[in-house]
């Protein structure tokens, strides 16, 4: 199952100083089977905050970092949302324990 999120991704082409990075969002497809971790990312909050992520979200917005497992390498993207949010989104909390 694919779950479909709302992605901050930095939108100038060169990572440039901070208080010149620009921020835009798009959808984005997640295989929760994939999900190795997932955590509040203060950063963005502040982003948002000075202004450099697109308008129209609320200024109480969180934001969460997943990381996904590639093989050998690991991938991340940051995800508008609190982490219980994202957390109950993938469906994650619903592993128990086997009687028998």
């Amino acid at each position: 199952m694919i779950i479909k999120f709302v992605e901050v991704f930095e939108a100038t082409r060169v990572h440039a100083k901070d208080d010149q990075r620009s921020f835009s969002l798009r959808e984005i497809f997640i295989n929760p089977e994939h999900v190795v971790c997932v955590r509040s990312d203060p950063m963005f909050r502040r982003n948002l905050m000075e202004g450099n992520i697109p308008e129209g979200l609320d200024a109480r917005q969180e934001f969460t970092r997943v990381y996904m497992n590639r093989g050998q390498s690991g991938l991340d993207v940051v995800v508008v949302g609190t982490p219980d949010v994202i957390e109950e989104k993938l469906n994650i909390r619903q592993k128990s324990i086997l009687k028998g």
